[in-house]
């Protein structure tokens, strides 16, 4: 069965997780919403879903009509048991389509950075992966609260939410475990404006911290990815 991609931003793509996908010859179905694709109204056809990030925030409704639908989404797969995982803005959208509260405008964060994870996370079977103060790439401003119900997972220094779960196997992940050291090129490429605004140190980040930290950090991107997609 096939697997549905919701690509919020152009350009902001399935990374390591459409390696581990095509890996383990798991379909993608994608749907890209800039270009103003359909979300389906059956979803029988389908194994899992993930939302992925993008520069938006998760509130922008009147900018964005499609981010309701999206949760609607989101809570549709949960409902029939199937597998969410929501990337930055799709863990954010996870947050809010079951009643977080979204957070938008913090401070930047930025970088191969060291996280957290709660007892829950260290027992969780994809979480589980990274072990204390790994480091995976984020890039972020907007964050989220927890919504009622959620298994708290990992925290940075910046973020008490970095991933959260929802019942057997919906996971928000704030954090970019899909970005190996490529697809961070790709976006200076692509989004070096926006980016170098927010983020005054970007190159010396892709650079040293790209070396030093990137190859281990899309070692652990692939096992995490393996991990959701052996929950399919």
């Amino acid at each position: 069965m096939t697997v549905l991609v919701v690509e919020n931003c152009e350009g902001v793509t399935l990374g390591l997780l459409g390696e581990a996908l095509s890996e383990a010859k798991m379909p993608t179905d994608l749907r890209v919403m800039a270009d103003g694709h359909a979300l389906p109204s059956d979803i029988s056809k389908f194994k899992g879903l993930v939302v992925l990030g993008g520069i938006q925030h998760a509130r922008a409704d009147e900018e964005l009509p499609f981010l309701k639908n999206v949760c609607d989404t989101i809570i549709a797969f949960e409902d029939a048991d199937k597998p969410v995982m929501g990337i930055c803005l799709g863990s954010q959208l996870i947050a809010r389509a079951f009643g977080g509260d979204n957070i938008l405008g913090n401070p930047v964060e930025a970088g191969w950075l060291p996280l957290h994870l709660t007892d829950q996370g260290r027992q969780d079977p994809v979480l589980s992966a990274l072990g204390e103060n790994d480091r995976i790439f984020s890039l972020h401003t907007d964050t989220f609260t927890l919504p009622e119900g959620a298994v708290h997972l990992a925290s940075s220094e910046m973020t008490p939410n970095q991933a959260f779960k929802m019942g057997r196997a919906t996971y928000a992940m704030q954090f970019h475990f899909e970005a190996s050291v490529d697809l961070v090129k790709h976006w200076d490429d692509r989004f070096n404006d926006e980016i170098s605004d927010l983020v005054p140190n970007w190159q010396e980040i892709i650079n040293e911290q790209g070396s030093q930290h990137g190859p281990k950090a899309d070692a652990l991107g692939l096992e995490i990815s393996r991990r959701w997609i052996a929950l399919l």
